[in-house]
């Protein structure tokens, strides 16, 4: 996998797009420093003319100044992780005050059709990832990259979070889990995940990051109804009767995670500013746990991490 990303700007005379071969992983974290820092930075990269295929996109933002609207997706990072996801978008609207910020499902297609040009064409290969053993070595990881599949009420498959979305195969879905290995149910984090109801002809899916053409499946399960449930996997959990139930993100861990990740983020050449930070923030335990016990320390740390990544602005450098 690469790491590239795109950025547009958009105002009164129109937008300009710029690219980065290496700025996608990361990216939720630098969004923290709020609009003041991160227009420049993003203005700051190599000009571009033509795009990057839609599928070779792996992080991407569209800021429109007029609109104060910010769009954006990753394939990677907090903000894509169920356990952080909701506590990264949390702060990342209180670091843009007065703007609207929405997550771009389809990645680039989307990006794109908010500036009104055709999407690419939908390819006609679908190549989602092989289904996986109950004992595969991936469910070790806390954040195991696998998409669900359950199947009525009685059956629950696992996928490698590979390639595309399951719910891009169709009703051949069907065919290709018949006699593959049943979990019985998934209780652990997931990445993606499809309900598929064959007594009613109905199929409900979820995703945390993004896919070209997201918004597109219908038209692969004709006859069926589909709904896309966008990160809400708790619509999955229901409809299944439990078969999927990951454990529920605790918010305070979340914040406390991020503020890590963001540490993490600005060590190194920003290491003189994550000194700073330290110092600022006692109450920043560096390495382990932070739960605080009450929603005004829960407020607090929330504050701190804006702050932190408005002081780690100055050490923003555009990448290649």
């Amino acid at each position: 996998m690469g790491n590239r990303a795109v950025f547009v700007l958009s105002g009164p005379g129109g937008h300009t797009r710029h690219r980065s071969s290496y700025g996608a992983v990361g990216l939720d974290l630098d969004l923290l420093a709020g609009p003041q820092a991160v227009l420049p930075f993003l203005r700051g990269h190599v000009r571009e003319d033509d795009w990057y295929p839609d599928d070779m996109v792996e992080a991407g933002v569209l800021a429109d100044q007029t609109r104060r609207l910010l769009l954006f997706f990753a394939w990677e990072g907090p903000v894509a992780s169920l356990r952080t996801r909701a506590a990264t978008l949390e702060l990342l609207r209180h670091a843009w005050p007065g703007w609207e910020v929405r997550w771009l499902y389809d990645g680039q297609t989307g990006l794109r059709a908010h500036l009104g040009l055709d999407p690419e064409e939908i390819p006609a290969a679908v190549c989602p990832g092989p289904v996986l053993e109950p004992d595969d070595e991936e469910f070790d990881d806390p954040d195991p990259m696998v998409a669900v599949v359950t199947v009525g009420r009685e059956r629950c498959h696992v996928l490698a979070d590979i390639g595309d979305h399951p719910v891009e195969e169709g009703p051949a879905l069907l065919d290709r889990l018949r006699g593959a290995a049943d979990h019985g149910s998934h209780r652990l984090r997931a990445d993606a995940g499809i309900h598929v109801d064959p007594e009613r002809r109905r199929v409900g899916w979820w995703l945390n990051t993004a896919r070209s053409h997201a918004r597109t499946p219908t038209a692969r399960w004709p006859g069926w109804t589909v709904e896309f449930w966008e990160d809400r996997w708790a619509e999955h959990e229901r409809a299944s009767g439990g078969r999927f139930a990951p454990p529920a993100p605790d918010r305070a861990a979340a914040l406390a995670e991020v503020r890590d990740h963001a540490l993490e983020r600005w060590a190194g050449p920003r290491g003189d500013t994550r000194a700073r930070i330290v110092a600022a923030h006692p109450h920043w335990v560096v390495g382990q746990g932070f739960s605080p016990g009450v929603a005004a320390a829960e407020a607090a740390l929330a504050r701190s991490v804006i702050e932190a990544a408005h002081a780690a602005a100055a050490g923003l450098r555009p990448s290649e």
